[in-house]
């Protein structure tokens, strides 16, 4: 396992993490998975799994036919037997339901639009392989979804931002205690997302070995494995020298020595760490707003396409495979610069 890559290596435990799931899972969905496997990450497998574990549970929770059935007791044949109606009181479950482990859980139109999406994708396996003659969840309407109100960083909220990761001042005692031990590296990695756009799961990948600064660019690895080269400003490289300076006094963890962020542990830094990471720092600016690394992302998209006007770049830099997808999350910056078009064009010179 040294000599993998994190993506490698993530993939490794996340297919040995499906491997216990699909355990939960009636036997015939092996099939659906290696199915799917060539053409969807570790990741998405995974999301899969815990939709189609929802599933199950909802018909024996709810189908006094399926109320004394063990996962292996389900076979292909209860998706030939199941109707339009069934699937529609499937959609109404996931607004709230309780399982076994926890109680009171609730789904967000996003969170229903996902699980209703799994489950077509399921059928939609079966049924174009004949291996069962109905397909009801084609016939499934999914959730209407609102669109919600992009949140991101003012240019003002980012400059404090970074003054708060530097001083800590606003800070507890006790969070300040860290801060002393983790400023140089904190600084540097909110410099990186806000300065590069790139997601949480490419910043805490990257390995020493990745970043050039003669070039000013850095190797990461894309959702889907993609690798690619993301180019950096002077802001972010004299972050990142800080960083690295402190960095060469630090012993790793064995497994963890190609990893540049590293924890209080001397191990390679996790999402969930980084995500805290933003959460402690952003609420002090900006408490009202809940603040993610996803919401830095956009933060970045924002400015850069307010400098540049250039959708295709925005798209281009943040890794989107659709050019639509960066539209619809820049929509009111198009609108806005528009607007400030339309005086642009003289037709007549004005009266003196």
């Amino acid at each position: 396992m040294g000599n993998l890559s994190y993506h490698e290596q993530e993939n490794i435990e996340n297919t040995k993490r499906l491997r216990q799931m699909m355990k939960e899972l009636p036997p015939f969905c092996a099939d659906f998975f290696r199915g799917i496997e060539p053409r969807t990450s570790s990741r998405t497998r995974i999301a899969y799994a815990y939709d189609l574990k929802t599933f199950f549970e909802f018909l024996k929770k709810t189908n006094p036919v399926f109320a004394a059935y063990e996962n292996k007791d389900f076979s292909l044949t209860v998706l030939d037997e199941l109707q339009l109606m069934d699937l529609e009181e499937y959609m109404e479950f996931l607004k709230c339901y309780s399982t076994e482990s926890r109680e009171d859980l609730t789904n967000t139109e996003r969170g229903i639009m996902r699980k209703v999406s799994s489950l077509k994708s399921f059928y939609n396996y079966f049924y174009r392989r004949e291996r069962i003659k109905n397909n009801p969840a084609a016939l499934l309407g999914l959730p209407k979804m609102h669109e919600k109100e992009i949140i991101r960083l003012e240019v003002d909220e980012v400059a404090k931002l970074l003054d708060q990761v530097e001083d800590g001042d606003s800070l507890t005692e006790k969070q300040k205690s860290y801060h002393a031990k983790t400023r140089i590296r904190d600084l540097a990695l909110m410099t990186l997302l806000l300065g590069t756009g790139i997601r949480v799961s490419e910043c805490v990948g990257l390995n020493l070995d990745d970043i050039d600064f003669n070039t000013g660019g850095m190797r990461i690895h894309r959702k889907g494995g993609k690798e690619v080269i993301v180019y950096f400003g002077a802001e972010v490289e004299d972050a990142l020298l800080d960083y690295l300076e402190e960095r060469k006094h630090i012993t790793p963890e064995p497994g963890h020595e190609d990893a540049l962020f590293l924890s209080l542990q001397r191990k390679r830094l996790n999402v969930r760490s980084v995500e805290n990471l933003v959460k402690k720092y952003a609420r002090l600016v900006t408490p009202l707003k809940k603040i993610t690394p996803h919401k830095l992302r956009s933060t970045y998209g924002t400015n850069l396409y307010r400098e540049t006007g250039d959708i295709y770049l925005v798209a281009d830099v943040l890794g989107h495979s659709d050019v639509n997808t960066t539209k619809k999350h820049y929509a009111a910056l198009e609108d806005e610069r528009r607007r400030s078009a339309r005086n642009k064009v003289r037709l007549r010179e004005s009266n003196p």
